[in-house]
């Protein structure tokens, strides 16, 4: 009797399990032992650190966009649909369509999402670049600034956490070379007593906010925001006005988790650190945003999670024990302006411990920004 597979999500994660299982067993697909099904919202994938770019006019949301079959091995059946249930008591998925799927083992990987009505004011004001359509607003008005003063707000969890810092050192650079940096007011801020969650990060940025006179404030949590007025009102009781906000909300996790009663308060499944499966469940994995542990939610954590999460359930498919395990292991570039960036590398039992900036990472992270679409596929 074939094996039903199915991955719901089609982003980072969810694609490279898909891939890596298809190519590993493909003799099993062809034969019908394996049925590979992918099920994602949109027919299009779309490189999301790529927005970072498009918000200071570095690059296009249509160069990184791709349609999710070009990037699918042959043997991954993909299903465009919108999932709105996840029953495990009878292994099945609900579909808007209609349709139900059912599966012996499921990969979830629904990623996180912003929350922009987490406070009152912050929809109608604020603008992200954690969206395309909000990349691409924020553009227009960071590229036709004159002077004034920029705020970022930053609240938590979110995904990509280094982004924020990575956007306040390119808006330095990029006002510098307009030569009206002594007219704009750059303003950071972080919820907690430091410049990031990280504190290795944090000690490298904090010298770096001096040396360029960026502003910051930290136990900066935001309770609301007027408006008319321009001003955010923050929990710790102090009024900040501002020309252009950008905001970085809370993120939740995707509403079919929410709506299926699998997460936690904020939508994230309870996974097991270094099996990955959901705790709880022997037949579901989760990787990428949609877990709840305890490390960055980037691009990276999905790929180093989907090796574990496809070549156990390869093993499992042949009859055999899951032995991979996952160690936290995240890479991430760090942009330090338009033309240096350093990295962070870190797992469970190593803290980061970010290095100078230089030319040559910085020229590393635009490169593998082209050669995403080839580690999607799995050919990197």
């Amino acid at each position: 009797m074939s094996k039903n597979v199915v991955i719901l999500g089609g982003g980072t994660g969810g694609t490279m399990v898909a891939n890596h299982i298809a190519r590993t067993m493909r003799d099993e697909i062809k034969r019908g032992e394996i049925t590979l099904t992918q099920i994602t919202e949109t027919e299009n994938h779309i490189y999301q650190p790529s927005f970072l770019f498009v918000s200071i006019n570095h690059a296009r949301v249509e160069d990184y966009t791709r349609k999710q079959k070009s990037i699918l091995s042959s043997g991954v059946n993909l299903v465009v649909d919108t999932a709105t249930k996840v029953d495990p008591s009878s292994n099945s998925i609900a579909l808007a369509s209609g349709k139900t799927i059912s599966y012996d083992f499921l990969v979830i990987s629904t990623g996180a999402y912003p929350d922009f009505n987490s406070v009152p004011g912050l929809a109608e004001t604020a603008d992200n670049f954690y969206t395309p359509e909000g990349a691409e607003k924020l553009r227009d008005k960071l590229i036709n600034f004159e002077g004034g003063k920029i705020v970022i707000t930053i609240d938590v969890p979110h995904k990509c956490p280094v982004a924020p810092l990575e956007l306040i050192f390119m808006l330095d650079d990029l006002y510098r070379e307009k030569g009206i940096r002594d007219k704009v007011d750059l303003m950071y801020t972080y919820p907690i007593g430091r410049l990031h969650s990280l504190e290795p990060v944090a000690n490298w940025a904090a010298p770096e906010f001096e040396a360029r006179g960026i502003n910051s404030e930290v136990f900066f949590n935001v309770e609301s925001i007027d408006p008319k007025k321009k001003v955010i009102n923050t929990l710790e009781g102090s009024e900040v006005p501002f020309d252009i906000l950008v905001s970085i909300p809370a993120h939740k996790g995707a509403q079919v988790i929410r709506d299926s009663g699998l997460g936690d308060e904020g939508g994230f499944i309870p996974t097991n650190r270094h099996s990955l499966k959901a705790e709880g469940y022997n037949n579901v994995y989760v990787l990428g945003d949609a877990t709840n542990l305890p490390i960055s939610k980037a691009g990276s954590t999905a790929h180093y999670e989907a090796d574990v999460v496809a070549e156990n359930l390869i093993a499992e498919l042949r009859g055999l024990s899951p032995s991979h395990m996952y160690d936290g292991k995240v890479f991430c570039f760090v942009e330090a302006g338009l033309g240096k960036a350093t990295y962070v590398s870190f797992s469970y039992s190593q803290p980061p411990a970010p290095t100078p900036a230089t030319e040559m990472i910085h020229w590393f992270k635009l490169a593998f920004n082209e050669m995403y679409w080839l580690s999607a596929k799995g050919v990197l």
